[in-house]
C-alpha cells in the first residue's frame, strides 16, 4: 500500500525571518526588503492564478504575518481565471454560510500560503532567495556606493590583505578598496595584514548593477590635510585654517596656513612644542619634510614665505598673468631652487604663480626654469656642458652648443627664442646663417678627422707590414741583396 503523502505547512514566521536576517546582514532597510518580499509573494500567486492576477497582499515582519488575498468577479462562465471566478464556484465555497453571491459582484479569496508551498514544493524560502537574490545584491552595491560616496575626503582604516605589482587591495569594513600605484606614497614599502590609514579620492562604478570601485589614496593633499585635523586641535576647531598645499609625497611638502584668532601663531600650532604635532605627521608619512609657512593675501609676501629657507631679495608679480620674477642673492639660489629644482616647483604650485629666479645682481635666469621646455634629457646635456643659466646658453660658442648630445640647429634656434622672450630681447639678425655654418664646420671636421684617422691607420699598416718582412728576412739568414747575387738553377 503506497504512503500516504503528506504536505508540510509553511511556517510565515520562518520565512520572514529568514528575509530579516538578509537585511540585516546586507544593511538592507526592512521596509526595502519587505516591498521586494512582497513582490516575490506577487510573482508566485501569478504563477498559479494567471499573469492578470492583481493579489493584495499584507506582509507584517514585526508580527511574522502574511496575507494574500485575490479579489475576483463572479461571471457564469470564466473566460480570464485571474480575473473571473464562476458563480457556481463561489456558491460551492460559500456554502453553509450566510454569503450569497450574484453575478457581477467582486468575491475576494484569501490564499493560503500552504497552497502556493505545495504548488511549488517544500523549497519555498530557497525559491524565495533566489527570486530576491540579484534584487538584494544590486541594493547591497548601491548601498556601499552611496555609503563611501559620503565618506569622499574621509581618512579610514583597513587592513592590507593583498599586494599587486600596480595596487594594493585593503579591506574597510568587509568591503575592498584599492590603492593605485600613483596614489601610494613611493618611498613607502607595505607588508601584508598590516594597517594602514589612507583617504577615500573616489567612488566610481561601471552601472548600477555593478560592484563600486573604491579609490583610497595616501598620496592626495587632502590626506595631509586630514592628518592636520586629526593630530592638531586648532585645526579641527577651525581656529587655524590649511588655505594651500603642495607636495610631492615621501618627499616634501609645503603647507599654508591662516589663524582666525590673534592670540594664535597658525605655524606654531602646527610644529606644536618641540615639533611634537608635526612630528607625528611626519611619521604617518614616513619622513616626508613638511614646511608650515603662514598664509598671506599679499602674493608678494607669500612667494618670499613659499620661497623658504631660501632668502629672496625682490618679488615683480604679475597678478593678471600669474607670474613672478623673483631676485634672488648668490648665495640662496641653490636653497631656492631646492634639489632638483624641488623648492621653487612647491612654491609655484602653492601660491598658484609661475616663479621665475633671478640672481641678484644680474640679468641672468637659471636655466632650470626652462627645463620643461628644453626637455629633461636634454636639459641634463646642457648641464653636463657646464652652461647652468639662460645667459651663459645665449653666450656659449655655437659649435660648442651643437656638439651636445640631442642638439639640433632647430632645437638651438628654439631654445634661443624662448630665453630671449623671457628677457624681452630681440634675436640676432644673422643667427641662423651663423648656426648654418658652425654645423657645417662641425661636418667637415668631423670628416676630416675621419679621413685623417683612415691615412693614420693604413700608415701603421704598412710600417707594420715593413717590419714584419724585416723580421722575416732576419730569420731566413739573407737579405734583399743577398738574393739578387745568389745563383739560378740551370733549366
Amino acid at each position: 500500500m503506497p504512503r500516504k503523502k503528506t504536505q508540510s505547512k509553511v511556517n510565515k514566521k520562518d520565512i520572514i525571518a529568514a528575509f530579516v536576517e538578509i537585511a540585516k546582514e546586507r544593511g538592507i532597510d526592512r521596509d526595502l526588503i519587505q516591498g521586494k518580499f512582497e513582490d516575490m509573494l506577487r510573482i508566485l500567486v501569478r504563477k498559479k492564478y494567471g499573469e492578470d492576477a492583481e493579489p493584495d497582499i499584507i506582509v507584517n515582519m514585526d508580527r511574522g504575518d502574511i496575507e494574500i488575498y485575490l479579489p475576483r468577479t463572479v461571471v457564469n462562465y470564466v473566460l480570464h481565471p485571474a480575473r473571473e471566478i464562476s458563480l457556481s464556484e463561489v456558491r460551492r465555497r460559500t456554502e453553509g454560510t450566510d454569503e450569497t453571491y450574484e453575478v457581477g459582484d467582486e468575491y475576494i479569496e484569501e490564499i493560503s500560503l500552504d497552497n502556493i508551498s505545495n504548488e511549488f514544493g517544500r523549497q519555498l524560502i530557497m525559491h524565495a532567495k533566489q527570486v530576491l537574490s540579484q534584487q538584494l545584491r544590486d541594493i547591497e552595491k548601491n548601498n556601499i556606493f552611496l555609503e563611501y560616496e559620503q565618506k569622499i575626503g574621509e581618512i579610514i582604516v583597513g587592513e592590507i590583505y593583498q599586494i599587486r605589482r600596480n595596487e594594493i587591495l585593503i579591506l574597510h569594513n568587509k568591503h575592498e578598496v584599492r590603492m593605485p600605484a600613483e596614489e601610494q606614497i613611493p618611498t613607502e614599502r607595505y607588508k601584508k595584514n598590516s594597517t594602514i590609514r589612507a583617504i577615500i579620492k573616489e567612488v566610481r562604478r561601471a552601472s548600477p548593477s555593478s560592484m563600486p570601485d573604491i579609490i583610497v589614496s595616501r598620496a592626495d593633499e587632502r590626506f595631509l590635510a586630514r592628518l592636520f585635523e586629526i593630530e592638531i586641535p586648532e585645526v579641527y576647531d577651525g581656529i587655524v585654517e590649511i588655505k594651500a598645499i603642495a607636495r610631492e609625497p615621501g618627499e616634501r611638502a609645503k603647507v599654508a596656513v591662516i589663524s582666525y584668532d590673534d592670540r594664535v601663531d597658525p605655524v606654531g600650532a602646527c610644529i606644536g612644542m618641540k615639533g611634537i604635532r608635526i612630528n607625528a605627521i611626519v611619521r604617518e608619512v614616513s619622513g616626508e619634510t613638511i614646511d608650515v609657512i603662514e598664509w598671506s593675501d599679499d602674493p608678494v609676501t607669500l612667494i618670499a614665505r613659499a620661497l623658504s629657507p631660501a632668502k629672496v631679495r625682490q618679488i615683480q608679480v604679475d597678478t593678471e598673468n600669474k607670474t613672478a620674477t623673483v631676485t634672488v642673492p648668490d648665495d640662496q639660489v641653490s636653497l631656492a631652487i631646492g634639489r632638483n629644482g624641488q623648492n621653487v616647483r612647491l612654491a609655484s604650485r602653492l601660491t598658484g604663480y609661475t616663479l621665475t629666479l633671478v640672481k641678484e645682481g644680474s640679468e641672468d635666469i637659471e636655466l632650470i626654469e626652462f627645463r620643461d621646455d628644453i626637455g629633461r634629457e636634454l636639459y641634463e646635456h646642457i648641464i653636463e656642458a657646464h652652461i647652468d643659466t639662460a645667459r651663459e646658453f645665449l653666450d656659449a660658442d655655437l659649435k660648442k652648443l651643437l656638439r651636445i648630445p640631442g642638439m639640433t640647429p632647430e632645437r638651438l634656434l628654439a631654445i634661443r627664442k624662448i630665453i630671449l622672450e623671457e628677457f624681452n630681447e630681440k634675436e640676432l639678425p644673422d643667427i641662423k646663417e651663423r648656426i648654418e655654418i658652425a654645423q657645417i664646420q662641425l661636418e667637415e671636421a668631423a670628416e676630416k678627422s675621419s679621413a685623417d684617422l683612415g691615412d693614420e691607420i693604413e700608415e701603421m699598416f704598412n710600417e707594420y707590414e715593413v717590419e714584419a718582412f724585416d723580421e722575416s728576412d732576419e730569420e731566413e739568414g739573407f737579405t734583399a741583396s743577398d738574393e739578387a747575387s745568389a745563383p739560378r738553377d740551370e733549366e
